[in-house]
């Protein structure tokens, strides 16, 4: 079992993605998490009220199978397959971290600061994921998809938007590191 507690090598997992990339181009799919949303709110009745969600979900009922898969998944890997041991980090890291209020940096792999209960009983706590996720919905909608969706299925489909949304997914993810969060922890 030690095998799968490790980060997986770039020969392995890099083949393993183009496989199943190969799989849903030749079976005329693309693969996408936000797509779920549109799904979900389809089948709520959204379609009677908004164009935008007047469509056929049972045709993207797959993606729906791959959320389970991974919210099932996420789970073995949090309560079975997480190593106790501490996490690995450079001391610089480990400086700014403690900086920002985390208590035991590298300690465990989701520090309770950032992704504890406290954080939920918290306004910080609740302005992050209210803010968070408002940013995160209209993102997705504005670039017309995920990371997972652009960085994988766009880039392999070679479309130019994609390109230029993970560029901007880059440049705001370290918008995020190097200027918002240390404000906000």
């Amino acid at each position: 079992m030690s095998w799968i507690y490790e980060p997986w090598p770039w020969y392995v997992a890099g083949p393993m993605i183009t496989g199943v990339m190969l799989l849903l181009i030749y079976a005329g799919k693309s693969f996408g998490v936000s797509a779920n949303l549109r799904s979900m709110c389809s089948i709520a009745g959204a379609g009677r009220w908004v164009d935008f969600f007047n469509f056929d979900w049972k045709k993207q009922s797959w993606n729906l199978l791959f959320i389970v898969g991974g919210a099932i998944g996420g789970f073995i890997a949090v309560n079975y397959l997480t190593p106790q041991e501490s996490v690995a980090i450079s001391e610089s890291t480990q400086s700014a971290l403690q900086e920002l209020g985390v208590e035991n940096p590298g300690g465990t792999f989701l520090p309770k600061e950032i992704f504890g209960a406290e954080a939920l009983s918290s306004v910080e706590g609740w302005i992050f994921l209210i803010i968070g996720g408002l940013l995160i919905g209209f993102g997705t909608r504005y670039a017309g998809g995920c990371t997972s969706g652009h960085a994988i299925s766009g880039l392999s489909n070679l479309q130019l938007p994609s390109l230029i949304a993970v560029v901007g997914f880059f440049i705001g993810g370290l918008i995020m590191t190097h200027l918002i969060l240390p404000f906000i922890l």
